[in-house]
């Protein structure tokens, strides 16, 4: 089975950036970043030192449920390129563990699925989430601090 990690949607983040507001319609936070480790969900790079970007809570689901969780994340303040669909993981996720979780069609978590996985061994545990036919997605969030990190689909 072939997977690819994706970013954020490029219309989902021109929305956030057009309108400041965060999940809960809260201002983003604005920052200017100092060269440690911010990594954008869209271009799934690191934001610059010197550039700006925003700290925000984010769902990225496009309904709600009780399983559609809301986690904090960085995005470039400014416009950057969505990083392109790969099966490499990406740069970005430099953790030694994350947590890796299975969703069906309606977004709602299958039970069962989650659990914290070596970084090495996420392509590994997606593929086989994504086996079962159930499965419309798996999300990967940081193990630490429940930040959503990107998005994997079957190819």
């Amino acid at each position: 089975m072939q997977i690819t990690f994706e970013a954020l949607p490029s219309d989902v983040v021109a929305d956030i950036r057009r309108t400041e507001r965060d999940a809960y319609g809260n201002p983003l936070e604005r920052h200017i970043s100092h060269g440690e480790v911010y990594p954008c969900r869209h271009c799934l790079g690191e934001v610059p030192a010197g550039a700006p970007y925003f700290i925000l809570a984010h769902r990225p689901f496009s309904g709600e449920n009780a399983f559609t969780e809301t986690g904090p994340i960085f995005l470039c303040a400014d416009h950057c390129e969505r990083a392109r669909a790969s099966d490499q993981v990406p740069g970005t996720l430099k953790a030694d563990q994350f947590i890796v979780r299975a969703y069906d069609a309606n977004e709602r978590i299958i039970y069962g699925t989650g659990s914290v996985v070596p970084t090495p061994n996420i392509p590994s545990r997606a593929k086989v989430l994504l086996a079962d036919p159930s499965v419309a997605f798996v999300d990967i969030r940081s193990a630490a601090n429940n930040c959503y990190q990107c998005r994997v689909m079957r190819a």
